[in-house]
């Protein structure tokens, strides 16, 4: 397996390691390879520079019923509170005639084709834990844009998920992993460009939306403190060194459960019964 150039995780898994716990070694070559850290933090920027911007002018420029939604939305998924969640409603109070005033068509259009940067880093994820050449831009590109807008429609209908369109905390949370698996598996399989079954993608999938859900649980809690305390203490900057934080541990958890996957799916009996193509790093 290839030396990474540059990250973390560059460093040699001991003899030992590989001879008493294998898969264990397997993982930490994944992680070297992969270089987790490197492509979380480039996710969680093109998330925080392009995706986020397009939460706010589609929200600005939508109907007053899919601003609460979103609103919502949000609320639920980050536990938004007090002035946090103030901050987010008046965004969302902009008029259409304002956000054009702003930025003009133009920059709303702008706005949602960098938007496509963060499809772009992800796929090169995907890509990366499973260890294949880039897709050609021609191929891939409306793989992007189609990401996007499903990510925009899952996260438009995450405050009903959450509570299980009514059925309480607890179908929440099972619906909520169920939903975010299916999301994963699906974004797996559209970036990779479906040169990878279905079946071989499953694990990371279900790591994925399982760790998702603990992220957002987590997040209930200890996002409206951290947001309403850096708010009195830094101003609207302080939110912003919070909400990066937060994405980039949220894309620390999705990139391990990608690349931990690929290593699953290709140890001796998951890959017999979910038929994984070969290994290319053999």
């Amino acid at each position: 397996m290839a030396e990474p150039e540059t990250g973390p995780f560059r460093f040699a898994v001991p003899g030992w390691m590989r001879r008493h716990t294998p898969l264990l070694g397997r993982v930490l070559d994944q992680l070297r390879t992969v270089r987790v850290l490197d492509c979380a933090t480039r996710l969680a920027a093109q998330a925080f520079l392009g995706a986020v911007p397009v939460l706010f002018v589609v929200g600005a420029l939508a109907p007053d019923w899919l601003q609460e939604q979103l609103a919502s939305s949000l609320r639920t998924a980050l536990g938004l509170q007090d002035a946090a969640l103030e901050q987010v409603t008046a965004v969302y109070a902009a008029t259409d005639s304002e956000v054009k005033t702003g930025t003009g068509w133009v920059g709303v259009v702008v706005t949602l084709l960098s938007a496509t940067a963060c499809s772009r880093a992800l796929q090169t994820m995907c890509e990366r834990s499973w260890h294949l050449p880039k897709a050609k831009a021609r191929l891939a590109a409306w793989r992007w844009v189609a990401w996007l807008g499903v990510w925009l429609a899952a996260l438009l209908f995450q405050g009903p998920v959450q509570d299980a369109f009514g059925a309480g905390p607890v179908g929440g949370i099972l619906l909520s992993v169920v939903s975010g698996t299916l999301m994963w598996w699906w974004t797996q399989h559209l970036l990779l460009g479906a040169r990878i079954p279905w079946l071989p993608l499953l694990p990371g999938a279900v790591m994925a939306g399982v760790g998702q859900e603990l992220m957002s649980l987590g997040s209930r809690i200890y996002m409206p403190i951290a947001l309403n305390r850096s708010l009195q203490q830094f101003g609207g900057l302080g939110s912003v060194f919070v909400f990066l934080s937060w994405l980039i541990m949220l894309f620390v958890v999705i990139t391990l459960a990608v690349c931990v996957g690929y290593v699953l799916a290709h140890e001796p009996w998951p890959a017999r019964h979910l038929r994984t193509p070969p290994d290319p790093q053999g």
